[in-house]
């Protein structure tokens, strides 16, 4: 009898355990994120905020899923999902036609993108273009930005062969049909210094301090942001927690992002984290936070070069409202 009544009281303490699991589970609110890209290190503070629990401390179940075709802006504009990553570039182009998407935050302060080539390339400037096949992916802002830097050293966008490269890879490219690409330097930079390809750099920031915007950033959508505040805010104040902890422990951060997408270059992610750790604060007060003057700086040299038809609001196309204080 007492073994039978022992065999109760386990079930009980057994199926209230799985239905306060269970309820747990539920009373999470389910939220979706959806990336730009293939999952890499610009990532890594959502992973950890997934893997840590800080996600579920502020009571949400965040799913982060790859972008459809359409690309993470649409389904984030279109309340399709909740949050995504995009680039300042493309949300002032989104906003100047009304497009209710708004950056929440900065992932990295400072452009680290640039124009790469292998340098037996011998594109040591941006007058090396001329005569060269740049790869890209078919946005007018790639040859605006081209010939913003060419001009500048009494050359033009017009000498140079402009490809869509698509989705090919930038070191097959380069073997194959292409001189020179547009890359972040945190991942394919660094892959190159694995690889052992030297590569020359013309890093926009050296060109133009109007070409030293966010990207990438975090947005969500203006729904969002008046129907649902507190949920922005608790998705910010995990997301936050997360890449604070890849600038605090880069080697954990990336032992993170490795376990949660596998196919990931285990090397290229360690390399690549402790390269864009210390870039993610930098010198900004605090991780995340926006200037209203590198939106205006920025939409100011897209509108002189024709790229907006009408000038940006910039204080409608990102808020720093939903970081957290600390």
């Amino acid at each position: 009898m007492k073994k039978v009544l022992f065999l109760l009281v386990t079930l009980g303490f057994i199926i209230t355990g799985c239905a306060n699991d269970e309820q747990a589970s539920q009373e999470l609110e389910k939220v979706t994120m959806v990336l730009d890209w293939t999952p890499n290190t610009n990532h890594t503070g959502l992973y950890v905020a997934q893997a840590e629990g800080f996600f579920e401390e502020e009571g949400l179940d965040v799913e982060i899923t790859l972008p459809s075709e359409s690309g993470a802006d649409q389904v984030v504009a279109a309340e399709k999902a909740d949050f995504g990553i995009s680039a300042q570039e493309t949300i002032t182009e989104a906003r100047t036609q009304d497009i209710p998407i708004v950056s929440i935050a900065a992932v990295i302060q400072h452009n680290t993108s640039g124009f790469a080539s292998p340098v037996d390339k011998e594109i040591t400037s941006p007058a090396d273009y001329a005569g060269k096949t740049y790869g890209g992916w078919g946005a007018p802002v790639e040859a605006a930005v081209i010939d913003s830097l060419m001009k500048q050293e009494d050359a033009s966008v017009e000498d140079v062969n402009i490809i869509n490269m698509g989705n090919t890879d930038f070191f097959t490219a380069v073997e194959r049909d292409i001189d020179f690409a547009w890359i972040y330097y945190g991942w394919t930079g660094v892959e190159s210094e694995l690889r052992g390809v030297d590569l020359n750099m013309q890093y926009l920031t050296d060109y133009s301090e109007k070409l030293d915007y966010y990207t990438p950033v975090i947005t969500t959508n203006e729904m969002m942001i008046d129907e649902n505040p507190e949920t922005v805010e608790k998705f910010l104040a995990a997301v936050a927690k997360g890449y604070n902890y890849a600038i605090d422990n880069p080697e954990e951060a990336a032992d993170i992002l490795i376990e949660a997408v596998p196919d990931l270059d285990p090397e290229l992610v360690k390399a690549s984290q402790a390269w864009l750790s210390p870039k993610y604060q930098d010198d900004a007060a605090k991780w995340g936070v926006q200037d209203v003057e590198v939106w205006e700086n920025y939409a100011d040299w897209m509108y002189e070069n024709d790229l907006l038809e009408t000038e940006l609001n910039a204080n409608d196309a990102f808020t720093n409202e939903f970081l957290p204080e600390d």
